[in-house]
C-alpha cells in the first residue's frame, strides 16, 4: 500500500492570470508526480470578494477571505502563494515568513533588490520553504538544454542570446495602473519589460550559463504619458517599454538580451540560443517542445542543424506525463515547479529558485535600469 500523502493547505493571494496558472499547478502536481504531499486549495484572499468567490468556485478553493492577513494568521494554512502586483510582494512575504508559513511568490521577487533583501532575510531567519515562480526553467526543453550544457556537450560557451518580445502596449490609449494594466505603473511594477520579461531571460540564462559579471544597457520609453486607469488623468510613464542589453558572464562568454512590448506580431516571443566550441542549442517558446541542435563534431557531409522533439520519457519531467511523442504546454511548467517544490519538502532541500536565487536576478535587473539611465557599464 502506498504511503499516505501529507496534506499541504494552500492560501492564494490574488485571483488573476497568474493565480489561475498556479492553482492549475497545485491541483495537478500530485496527480502526476509522486510528491509525498497532497496540496489542498484551502483559501483565496482578495479585496474584491465577489471576484475572489467566483475564482474560488472555478478552482475549488474552500473559502474566501477579504484580507491576506487572515490567510497569514490562519492556523489551517501551510503555504502562502503571492499572485498580486510587485509592490505588495514584500509586505505579504515577510509577514507570512514571520508567521511560519511557507512562501511562494510570482516573479520578480520584488521591485528592486533593496526591497527584496528583507524578504530573503525573513524566510531564512524563519527557516521556511520559499520559492519564486520562474516557470520557464521547468519547460522540459529548457531543462534539457541546461542539462546538455552542464554535461559539457557544447564545450566552452562563447555566446548566450535571448529575446522576449510582445506588442500589447503600443497604443498610447492603453492606460497605466489599475487591476489590468498595473504593469505599466512604475509604482506598482518597479520597472517595465526589465522586471516583467527580461527577468525570465536573466533567470534562465544564469541558471544555464552561470552569473553575469558586468553589463551595459539601452532602455526606452516610447509613450511618455498615459492616462491613469483609476483617475483618468494623464501622467508621466515611469517604466521601460524596451531594453537591449550586452553582458559578460563570469565564465567569459558574451550575452545579448532584448525585450520589448513594441514588436508588432509578437505576443510571447521568447527565444534563446547558446553557442559553444562543439555546437549550438536553440529554443523558441512558440514551439516549446522542440530544441534545435547543431553538432560540429558530426562529419562534414552530414553536419547541420537537427531538431530534437523533447517528448520522450527519458526527457526531463516527461516520463510522468503521457506516452512518448505527445507534447505538453505552458501550464505544465508551473506543475513541474510545484512538483519540485514538494519534492524539496520531502527531501528537506530547497527548490530553486529560492528567494535568495531570485534576489540575484533582481540585482541584474537593477543594473539594467541603472545602465539604461547612465549609458555606462555596470559591474555586478
Amino acid at each position: 500500500m502506498a504511503a499516505k500523502k501529507k496534506i499541504l493547505n494552500v492560501g492564494m493571494v490574488g485571483y488573476g492570470f497568474m493565480a489561475k496558472a498556479h492553482s492549475h499547478a497545485w491541483s495537478e502536481a500530485a496527480k502526476f508526480f509522486d510528491t509525498g504531499y497532497q496540496p489542498v486549495l484551502k483559501a483565496v484572499a482578495a479585496r474584491n470578494t465577489e471576484k475572489a468567490q467566483a475564482f474560488a468556485n472555478a478552482w475549488g478553493y474552500e473559502r474566501v477571505e477579504d484580507d491576506w492577513r487572515k490567510l497569514v494568521a490562519a492556523p489551517d494554512i501551510d503555504a502562502i502563494d503571492i499572485c498580486v502586483p510587485n509592490d505588495l510582494h514584500a509586505e505579504i512575504a515577510i509577514a507570512a515568513a514571520k508567521a511560519g508559513k511557507m512562501v511562494l511568490t510570482e516573479k520578480p521577487l520584488a521591485r528592486t533588490a533593496k526591497e527584496g533583501k528583507p524578504m530573503v532575510d525573513a524566510v531564512e531567519k524563519a527557516g521556511v520553504a520559499n520559492m519564486v515562480w520562474y516557470n520557464y526553467r521547468r519547460i522540459p526543453a529548457v531543462t534539457f538544454i541546461r542539462n546538455m550544457v552542464a554535461a559539457g556537450k557544447l564545450g566552452r560557451i562563447f555566446h548566450y542570446r535571448a529575446s522576449f518580445l510582445q506588442d500589447w502596449t503600443i497604443s498610447p490609449d492603453v492606460p497605466q495602473g489599475g487591476q489590468a494594466t498595473w504593469r505599466l505603473d512604475v509604482e506598482a511594477a518597479g520597472s517595465g519589460v526589465t522586471g516583467d520579461l527580461l527577468a525570465h531571460c536573466i533567470d534562465t540564462a544564469t541558471w544555464i550559463n552561470g552569473p553575469i559579471s558586468s553589463l551595459t544597457a539601452m532602455t526606452e520609453t516610447f509613450v511618455k504619458e498615459r492616462k491613469d486607469a483609476e483617475t483618468g488623468k494623464l501622467k508621466p510613464v515611469g517604466i521601460d517599454d524596451a531594453a537591449a542589453v550586452l553582458t559578460r558572464f563570469a565564465n567569459g562568454s558574451l550575452g545579448t538580451f532584448e525585450s520589448t512590448r513594441y514588436a508588432r506580431g509578437h505576443k510571447a516571443g521568447y527565444t534563446l540560443e547558446i553557442n559553444g566550441e562543439h555546437g549550438s542549442l536553440a529554443w523558441d517558446l512558440h514551439d516549446l517542445n522542440r530544441v534545435s541542435w547543431f553538432d560540429h563534431r558530426v562529419e562534414g557531409p552530414l553536419r547541420g542543424w537537427s531538431s530534437i522533439h523533447v517528448t520522450d520519457g527519458d526527457h526531463p519531467y516527461l516520463g510522468k506525463w503521457w506516452v512518448p511523442g505527445l507534447g505538453i504546454g505552458f501550464g505544465e511548467s508551473f506543475t513541474h515547479q510545484v512538483a519540485d517544490f514538494l519534492e524539496g519538502l520531502k527531501k528537506k532541500k530547497p527548490a530553486a529558485p529560492t528567494f535568495r536565487d531570485a534576489l540575484e536576478t533582481n540585482r541584474v535587473c537593477d543594473a539594467i535600469i541603472a545602465s539604461g539611465k547612465s549609458g555606462k557599464w555596470v559591474k555586478l
